[in-house]
């Protein structure tokens, strides 16, 4: 149920970007965030068309979500590995001496105005 808050935090900052470039209308923005973030695209697709009817200068404005792979990082033997099949055991010297490198994040990658 975050993603709500997501899209609350999101659309004011996208509102304060427009202000700020003196834009009235934005067709699109593209989030990018982890894999193992725990965020659904599909709820973020879902409360952006709710909330953002209520918002002139996004009604008709298209949420585009991108995922950050996730990489962990091996203190071990200084490689890294895709996450989600290994999860914290490096596959390549089984140490467990391991961090999330990447993949937990969320971004606003960009604003697409009219």
């Amino acid at each position: 149920m975050h993603e709500l808050g997501i899209v609350n935090y999101v659309v004011k900052q996208v509102q304060e970007v427009a202000a700020a470039n003196d834009l009235t209308e934005i067709s699109s923005v593209t989030l990018e965030f982890g894999e193992v973030s725990g965020i659904v695209a599909e709820y973020l697709l879902d409360y952006w068309k709710w909330y953002t009817k209520k918002v002139p200068i996004l009604q008709n404005s298209e949420l585009i979500c991108e995922t950050i792979p996730a990489i962990t990082w091996c203190n071990h033997c200084k490689t890294t590995y895709p996450t989600i099949p290994h999860g914290k055991t490096c596959p390549n010297c089984g140490s467990g001496e391991t961090w999330l490198q990447q993949g937990n994040e969320m971004n606003i990658k960009q604003i697409e105005a009219c």
